[in-house]
């Protein structure tokens, strides 16, 4: 078997080439410049020389097709794409190019060899909005409430359009927050958890964060990549969400943070309103019912334990 990972440089691309290559797979990856990425968390993984890496920019239809075309994959996973919703708001166009416009071409890419490849999207349950205090599942309305959801969203739809219209095997996991060491600094628990770090090891900042009583799912990024693969070798492609099933505060994950480290996160955490968004999300749980049912998929790392895992391995890979 022979994969296409488009954004195998970010924390999902990696851990999901890993997972492959595990189960035997050839594995190919991109980015827009291959020759000049680094690919740290490839190397991170021991995995830099064990891929195939590529350049493809995924809003240039051409590109797309040259790849595809030489890659001749079985199946594609769709990571690319603007990852941050708060860069989202300052990069609004950039987002949505990369976003929407990169998974239409990658689908009509397919289309057009053949429809034969079958493709995970990376959707995301920040396409859902605020849902009240109701875990949301494949039937829940989208509210989007970022250019990133936006983006999403409509690239969620594109590829359920395609699948219905040509009978492609396309499908979109709806993960909800997923962490890891290889998240990058922006990403609010990695944040957290760098500027724990240091204070424990004796600085003396202070760690500033926005709102601390936003609800999310938090799950560990290496079990959801297993669920992506799942999906794919299903016999009738359809979209699932990808949780624990279980919320927590940001102010809760901030404290088992501290926690873990023998500190009071009271004594070193500040707010400052300079760092909300604009409409946030107040409250997020997913419900992976289908995913348990149909693929045998569960999250086995939840809160507190993820919290204080993220906080051992970073410290680990510090160290080494």
């Amino acid at each position: 078997m022979k994969a296409l990972i488009c954004g195998v440089g970010g924390q999902d691309g990696a851990y999901l080439a890993q997972l492959l290559l595990e189960k035997g797979y050839e594995v190919w990856g991109t980015s827009r410049d291959a020759q000049i990425t680094d690919f740290r968390n490839l190397r991170l993984l021991n995995l830099h020389d064990r891929v195939n890496l590529c350049s493809m920019a995924p809003t240039d239809f051409r590109s797309v097709l040259s790849v595809v075309s030489r890659c001749a994959p079985d199946e594609v996973y769709f990571l690319a794409g603007q990852s941050s919703v708060g860069l989202s708001f300052e990069q609004p166009v950039e987002t949505l190019e990369s976003i929407t416009v990169g998974t239409l071409n990658m689908l009509e890419a397919i289309r057009f060899l053949g429809g034969k490849i079958r493709m995970y999207h990376a959707s995301s349950s920040e396409c859902f909005g605020d849902v009240g205090c109701v875990p949301a599942n494949e039937l829940t309305p989208f509210h989007p409430r970022s250019p990133y959801a936006v983006a999403k969203a409509s690239a969620h739809w594109m590829v359920a359009n395609y699948r219905e219209a040509y009978g492609l095997h396309a499908c979109s996991g709806i993960l909800f927050n997923h962490e890891s060491p290889l998240r990058p600094a922006r990403f609010v628990t990695r944040k957290i958890v760098d500027g724990a770090l240091r204070i424990a090891s004796g600085s003396r900042e202070k760690l500033v964060l926005g709102r601390l009583d936003i609800v999310r799912d938090w799950g560990w990024a290496p079990e959801y990549v297993d669920a992506m693969w799942r999906m794919l070798q299903q016999d009738r492609a359809e979209d699932f969400v990808i949780a624990t099933g279980v919320s927590v505060s940001l102010k809760d994950f901030v404290g088992e943070v501290f926690d873990s480290l023998g500190l009071n996160a009271g004594d070193h955490v500040e707010t400052e309103k300079h760092l909300y968004r604009p409409s946030d999300i107040a409250w997020s749980q997913g419900d992976a019912s289908r995913a348990r049912e149909r693929l045998g998929w569960f999250a086995q790392t939840r809160m507190p334990e993820l919290a204080r895992r993220l906080v051992r391995e970073v410290r680990e890979a510090s160290a080494a």
